[in-house]
């Protein structure tokens, strides 16, 4: 064995996770390797060409706000913005972008390359070497040994990947990249707990055959956005996407054929993702439904390759091409790459501290699909994560974690190593709480302060977000404190612009509240200042909201009484008595962080709550 080198932190994979998780350790000043399976392949779209949509936006916009690298670079690379779920609150608003996905890997990838303190190195890493608890570094299948203090484990789907079609399985990752064979053995040898999921891909056509006069078109939004609260919003719509639908002729087929789909002929181990079915898998379950839709979507500028968004699906190759030919634009279609699934290993998250941290190894930290999760946006928000407290804990400080009550961020990683998962975990808004606290629009005015603190948050970003904090507060103060007297005048203005004509004097404030009035039309209306778009629409949110933002705040205080009262990690639950059996073996093995986290463990009930709360204020008595 041949030592090259020694770091102080290693990632390993060059997935999304990895991107952030070496991009943030490498910001916060520590010597940092990025090992990948291949150069060619860093922050691969292996799945759709895609950033953003329902809950994952607000990881994207929160992930930026700390410092990460995920909205710049969807920004930059976008062909495609569009705001969704506009017909409801703005908790929900989620956007979505069409990304050029070779565009974006060749961001990303320049961006790692000439970062300071980053090195990267096309690497199969086979070994994770471990010394009295503590990582001591990693072994490549070339014999070499790099030495590191703490190790990021970002493996995404490589882990002893195996790609099924039909009857037809081989090993090998993502569009049919190396996988790692052995670095699983490894990881159980060291103690760590692995399980078997799958996931899956759509096939790739060729836009050249397709009738997209058959299918309905999709525009980008008129109204401009972007994903990071450093960049303005311009218009980033380069091209379009199709609709079409599936039929009753479709459904036929996969029916069908269904005993040859791998997922219902046995051939599939791996608990594959609920919330994001294959095609079959929705003929199945939803077999009452005529149609179901699906968007066709470009890869990128400069390819015919088209993603085929909701078709994915194992069935065999002839299948493939009879169900696809029978949808309205694809009668013609030729296939350029296969649809396929595949399985892979993972860590159990229940393994892990709220910090990423695997429980019983010093130092070694993972994020990602490695965790259980799906999504690009999921592994990238956990990548960061773990890279952020990789680089706290070596220079000693505490560890860097965000609260269900601040951040999707919070949610997501509370919901893997507190409830862990049997599935592919997907983030939602219903997984929040406090939705209407955690806007997209609002993840700069919650999280940005914390980033300064850390480190990430650099000049250029302070100063815009202090400028824009500073503008939101002048906005209100201005309408706080104009008055709005009932005058002939003033109830023929109102009356021009909609509402309903004032009794008593009030102030611009009141008016704002009014659901047909906004900032805007009340500042120009009466001749206030104006401001850019995102500080109007902040200070719309917060004064229409303001009960309800209330409300929920009221709700924070009392869940953050639990969630500071911390737990001893050196407790041995089963000696508590008054607490269940399966309650003493879950804390056991969870070690949750706080009360809080330890009242969301399932199996333990309000009556163990009431208990460990006694039992933790005779022990802090005591201390």
């Amino acid at each position: 064995m041949y030592t090259v080198d020694n770091y102080d932190v290693i990632v390993i994979g060059g997935g999304h996770a990895g991107c952030e998780a070496a991009l943030a350790a490498a910001r916060m000043g520590h010597r940092t390797l990025m090992a990948t399976i291949s150069l060619d392949n860093i922050a691969l779209m292996p799945c759709n060409p895609a950033v953003g949509g329902p809950g994952k936006s607000h990881l994207v916009y929160e992930l930026d706000a700390l410092g990460g690298q995920m909205g710049i670079n969807a920004d930059a690379t976008a062909i495609q913005m569009r705001m969704l779920n506009m017909g409801k609150g703005p908790a929900v608003h989620s956007l979505r972008c069409q990304s050029d996905k070779i565009k974006y890997q060749h961001l990303m990838k320049q961006t790692i390359e000439n970062t300071e303190n980053l090195n990267v190195k096309q690497i199969m890493v086979t070994e994770l070497k471990v010394e009295d608890g503590k990582v001591t570094g990693i072994v490549t299948e070339l014999g070499e040994f790099y030495g590191a203090k703490a190790v990021v484990l970002c493996t995404g789907t490589y882990l002893k990947g195996k790609i099924l079609i039909g009857d037809i399985d081989y090993v090998g990752g993502p569009n049919g990249q190396r996988v790692a064979e052995h670095f699983s053995q490894s990881l159980l040898d060291n103690g760590i707990e692995l399980m078997r999921f799958k996931t899956g891909t759509p096939a790739r056509v060729d836009k050249r055959t397709l009738n997209l006069e058959n299918m309905e078109v999709q525009e980008g939004d008129t109204h401009h956005h972007s994903f990071s609260f450093m960049d303005e919003w311009i218009n980033r719509n380069e091209d379009v996407c199709w609709l079409t639908y599936t039929n009753k002729e479709t459904h036929e087929i996969i029916t069908s054929n269904i005993h040859r789909a791998p997922m219902y002929s046995g051939k599939i181990e791996g608990v594959g993702p609920r919330y994001c079915p294959s095609i079959e898998d929705k003929v199945v379950r939803f077999a009452d439904k005529e149609r179901h839709q699906l968007f066709v979507e470009p890869e990128g500028t400069g390819t015919n390759e088209m993603y085929v968004q909701g078709m994915s699906t194992s069935l065999p190759m002839d299948v493939q091409y009879a169900f696809l030919r029978t949808i309205p634009g694809l009668e013609n279609v030729e296939i350029m790459r296969p649809a396929y699934a595949i399985e892979y290993d993972c860590l159990n998250p229940t393994q892990l501290t709220p910090a990423l941290q695997v429980k019983h190894i010093e130092g070694l930290y993972s994020a990602g699909q490695a965790n259980g999760t799906s999504g690009y946006e999921e592994a990238a928000a956990q990548g960061l994560m773990a890279g952020i407290n990789a680089a706290l804990w070596l220079e000693g400080k505490e560890p860097f974690i965000l609260a269900r009550s601040e951040a999707y961020i919070g949610v997501l990683i509370d919901d893997l190593v507190t409830k862990g998962t049997n599935e592919p975990y997907r983030m939602m808004t219903s997984r929040s709480e406090y939705r209407l606290l955690l806007r997209q629009d609002n993840a700069d005015m919650r999280l940005t302060e914390k980033g300064r603190a850390i480190g990430l948050v650099k000049d250029d970003r302070w100063a815009k977000f202090t400028a824009k904090k500073a503008a939101i507060e002048e906005a209100m103060d201005m309408l706080r404190n104009t008055p709005v007297n009932p005058s002939k005048e003033t109830q023929a203005l109102l009356e021009s612009l909609g509402t309903a004509p004032i009794r008593t004097g009030i102030h611009a404030y009141d008016l704002v509240k009014r659901n047909e009035l906004s900032y805007a039309i009340v500042a120009d209306a009466f001749g206030l200042k104006r401001y850019t778009p995102d500080v109007e629409e902040a200070v719309d949110i917060s004064i229409t909201y303001e009960g309800y933002i209330k409300k929920q705040m009221d709700q924070v205080d009392k869940v953050r009484k639990l969630e500071e009262k911390i737990l001893p990690k050196e407790w041995d639950y089963t000696q508590i008595k008054g607490i269940s059996l399966e309650a003493q073996q879950k804390l056991n093995k969870i070690r949750p962080h706080s009360i809080g986290q330890a009242s969301r463990i399932s199996g333990v009930s309000p009556a163990d709550v009431s208990v460990l709360l006694i039992q933790l204020e005779q022990y802090n008595r005591s201390k």
